[in-house]
């Protein structure tokens, strides 16, 4: 992990994508969002905010596990995610 900076753009970008590939599904399908689209942003935000929170807490006696374990919830999230989109 270089640094908290690259973390955070690491999420951002990554759930942001996740969002962008939702978008892409509702245009290329039915135009409009339906109730699973929506559920999936919805989720991704919230996951986003919960990752942020964690990069952010400043109560942390081993940081580099910190950092790793919070990297790891990122694929592990993601992978959910795109399972989701699959999904639909």
């Amino acid at each position: 992990m270089a640094n908290v900076r690259n973390l955070k753009k690491d999420i951002n970008y990554v759930l942001g994508d996740i969002i962008e590939a939702v978008y892409i599904y509702e245009m290329s399908t039915t135009g409009k969002p339906t109730e699973a689209s929506s559920a999936i942003i919805d989720e991704a935000i919230e996951k986003f905010d919960v990752l942020i929170e964690k990069v952010n807490a400043k109560n942390v006696e081993n940081k580099k596990s910190h950092f790793k374990s919070i990297q790891s919830e990122l694929e592990e999230v993601a992978n959910q995610l795109v399972e989701k989109i699959n999904a639909l």
